[in-house]
């Protein structure tokens, strides 16, 4: 598969999850928007996320990430999850915020992906709900674990 390819299938998990947010809360999502992020109002710079809601303050990463082929933990993935959990810290407390990865399970495993991530990397998140979802699955949309209730 070529990397135009998985560009591809990473923006149309990106749409399905939209469509998704969509349905639940209304019109409103929009793809690639920016956002200042930062401390100090002299120290912000604008960062691009993948779905935003301004009005409801609703912000949105998508990773479409699966376990490896032989069932091992893709560890490079994990680390721009982290990333994405990073930059995500930087919004105000008054944002919902997610990470929303594609539902992945192997067979040599007992847990997703997303509840492997949730379980080792839990206190980098902060405010942030991780939650898994298959588009191929109606009503497959799952929050794995929040630090937020």
């Amino acid at each position: 598969m070529s990397n135009s390819e998985h560009t591809k299938i990473g923006a149309d998990f990106q749409k399905a999850v939209q469509q998704y947010f969509i349905k639940k809360y209304g019109a409103g999502f929009e793809l690639e928007m920016q956002i200042k992020i930062g401390y100090s109002e002299d120290d912000q710079k604008e960062h691009k996320f993948d779905i935003v809601n301004p009005d409801q303050r609703i912000v949105i990463e998508c990773k479409r990430y699966t376990w490896t082929e032989t069932g091992n933990v893709p560890s490079a993935k994990i680390r721009a999850i982290n990333e994405t959990a990073f930059y995500l810290s930087f919004l105000p407390d008054a944002y919902e915020k997610y990470i929303v990865m594609l539902r992945s399970q192997h067979k040599k495993k007992q847990e997703t992906l997303a509840e492997y991530y949730y379980r080792t990397n839990h206190h980098l998140l902060g405010k942030t709900r991780i939650a898994e979802y298959d588009p191929t699955v109606p009503d497959s949309f799952k929050i794995i674990g929040s630090e937020v209730e």
